[in-house]
């Protein structure tokens, strides 16, 4: 099973350095998330900016939100960011629930969904050498994986949960390690329903601060600004783990359930994390 991190979005200047460790050390991802009212650095942006400071790791969004972006444009950066890093762009994909981001994109809350599914076969069809539409051409660069970066899709609900069969090659569980097995067992069973071969690429993620206490605040301080509005604050803040044992733990849980890699989702600053979290896996 491999392991990758989650990066910290208060302070974006330190992400280089937790970078660099990253991929010195024994972790297969980068991982960061996406919002757009809020203060945190843009994924693509950021990550490019990641692919250039690494050699190995993969750079991956949990979750981007394509509602929020124009499809043509869309699929040029990630083909850009995927071609320059040497394949290694992961795209974890969601609807977002938030309505501020949607209002500031000026796209629909309630139709997000069915405008994500419009945007999936567009997506596909430009990465794979085909036209916009009839009026339009094109769209380069070619990605360096044939057919466009690999898809993960993250959600909970079953429209969600099978867009990993339709259109993904795995899934991307944001949720607590109780609630994964059954969603792992949904993603399963859809994709055989669809005829698809091979397996789903199983992720899954936990929340994690490690080191001294003023550490372990930062994280929570950071992690209850990011959930104040979504009325979960005090939920999320619980399943934080600030201990080895509780780690292991978590990821021994998750290995057990079948996941191909776990994202240690860090919200603390400091990045000397990377190299204490490198000792656990």
């Amino acid at each position: 099973m491999n392991v990758g991190l989650g990066l910290p979005i208060a302070d974006p200047a330190l992400l280089l350095d937790w970078a660099a460790r990253a991929d010195a050390g024994p972790f297969s991802t980068l991982g960061l998330l996406d919002r757009l009212v809020y203060d945190n650095p843009e994924p693509l942006v950021t990550l490019a900016v990641l692919a250039g400071a690494t050699s190995r790791v993969r750079l991956q969004t949990e979750v981007l939100l394509p509602p929020l972006r124009e499809t043509a444009l869309l699929a040029k950066q990630a083909a850009t960011l995927d071609r320059l890093s040497g394949g290694r762009l992961v795209l974890g994909l969601g609807v977002g629930g938030r309505a501020d981001d949607h209002a500031a994109a000026g796209t629909g809350l309630r139709t997000r969904g069915r405008r994500m599914d419009e945007q999936l076969p567009v997506l596909r069809r430009l990465w794979s050498g085909g036209p916009f539409s009839d009026e339009a051409g094109p769209v380069g660069p070619a990605p360096a994986r044939p057919g466009g970066p690999e898809l993960l899709f993250g959600g909970f609900k079953p429209v969600a949960l099978e867009r990993v069969a339709r259109w993904g090659d795995g899934f991307l569980a944001a949720a607590p390690p109780a609630w994964v097995g059954p969603l792992f067992d949904a993603v399963r069973t859809s994709w055989k329903e669809h005829g698809r071969e091979g397996a789903p690429r199983l992720v899954s993620q936990i929340t994690v601060a490690l080191g001294p206490d003023e550490v372990i605040e930062d994280a929570r301080a950071s992690m209850g600004a990011y959930y104040a509005t979504s009325g979960a604050s005090d939920y999320m803040l619980s399943g934080l783990h600030t201990t080895p044992a509780a780690i292991r733990d978590a990821l021994a849980r998750l290995r057990d359930l079948g996941a191909d890699e776990v994202m240690l989702y860090c919200w603390g600053r400091d990045p000397g994390q990377a190299d204490r979290l490198a000792d656990l896996v």
